[in-house]
């Protein structure tokens, strides 16, 4: 194993040793506190462009299986862990998270103190880190970081190009994919739902075509004002179609609804998120994934009413609108990995879209 290291945009250095792809590589440096779901998370298009740190200290330990995949292919630009399991010990397990990432061009580093690198990252927020060879100087490193310029186009890499259909016999429901995890359409097929995926830049006049009974706005990765062709065609749909937003389709509903948006110093990565459900009063644990947030007293002057708050910080985990049948959810109710408290929203969902459907004397399926 080759020694290589991480420098990030502050200097701060640390040295350990290569695995997977031998690559040199930059990227958004964040951390996930997750204990298990390593598969989920690397193949989560949420984190296109990301360095991922996984702070449980043993990661790769039951491998790799052809079950849980997020997407067909990861978009992290790399992974860092304290320690890799060469030999993985399950059922399941198809290959090692070494080759895995060796198959897929993916950088990883491990043998370095995740603790402090998550900690530093606590306190200074999210940085730039670059993962090279030890011998190239930390001066040269740091110059090629100040001239990385932001990415702006995480959702295109992400999103599909053509819309594509996963049949039913239930409801129908277009599913805007912003970089979309694959449990979300597992929720939906499961409830028999027919599914028509669309492209990010989908028109509304497109998806209004297919007459759906419901929109589902997707997970994606990076900035939601990135992507003013979607904040438009919610704007456009909103009082057409009922809508469920999950993580960065939430953001862009608020966008399309008047509220604002705004980064956060490390953001919320992890399987183990409290939030309090407002409307019921009750306590789930959730899985999140993001690094932008609604900003909560921009929704004073919208038609959008707080539904969750996260109990550690009182950031804003849901909303809904007053007027018309639209809620959304910053954390990931399909979970994949994380627990599943909050399953229950696909069926919210399905719910009102049949109480819509009643009012309207349309057909209401079983």
């Amino acid at each position: 194993m080759s020694y290589r290291k991480l420098i990030l945009e502050d200097g701060t250095v640390f040295i350990g040793k290569g695995f997977g792809s031998n690559k040199e590589i930059s990227g958004e440096i964040v951390f996930n506190t997750s204990m298990t779901g390593y598969q989920e998370i690397i193949t989560d298009p949420s984190y296109c462009g990301q360095i991922v740190t996984l702070t449980y200290p043993l990661i790769g330990n039951y491998g790799i299986n052809r079950d849980d995949f997020e997407t067909v292919a990861p978009f992290i630009n790399g992974l860092i862990v304290k320690e890799y399991s060469e030999y993985p010990s399950n059922f399941r397990s198809g290959e090692t998270i070494d080759c895995y990432l060796k198959a897929h061009n993916i950088t990883g580093l491990y043998g370095i103190d995740t603790r402090k690198l998550t900690k530093r990252i606590r306190h200074a927020g999210t940085m730039r880190g670059y993962i090279a060879n030890v011998d190239i100087p930390n001066g040269q490193l740091i110059e090629l970081l100040a001239k990385l310029p932001i990415e702006h186009n995480q959702v295109k890499q992400t999103s599909i190009i053509k819309p594509y259909i996963v049949p039913g016999r239930g409801r129908r429901i277009v599913l805007v994919d912003f970089g979309m995890k694959h449990g979300i359409l597992r929720e939906l097929t499961e409830r028999n739902c027919h599914v028509t995926v669309v492209p990010y830049n989908y028109a509304a006049e497109d998806i209004l075509r297919l007459k759906p009974d419901g929109i589902v706005l997707s997970n994606g990765p990076g900035d939601p004002k990135d992507v003013p062709q979607a904040i438009d065609m919610i704007r456009k749909v909103l009082k057409e179609i009922p809508i469920f937003g999950i993580c960065l389709g939430h953001q862009l509903l608020a966008l399309a609804c008047g509220a604002e948006t705004e980064k956060m110093k490390f953001g919320h990565r992890g399987g183990n998120h409290p939030v309090k459900d407002l409307i019921n009063g009750k306590t789930l644990l959730t899985a999140q994934n993001h690094g932008y947030a609604v900003n909560k007293s921009s929704l004073e002057q919208t038609d959008l009413e707080l539904t969750h708050v996260a109990l550690n910080d009182n950031s804003v985990e849901g909303i809904r609108h007053r007027l018309y049948p639209a809620f959304s959810v910053q954390y990931h109710p399909e979970s994949s990995p994380g627990p599943e408290d909050s399953n229950y929203l696909f069926d919210e969902f399905l719910t009102m879209i049949d109480r819509i459907s009643a009012e309207k004397g349309e057909e209401v399926y079983a």
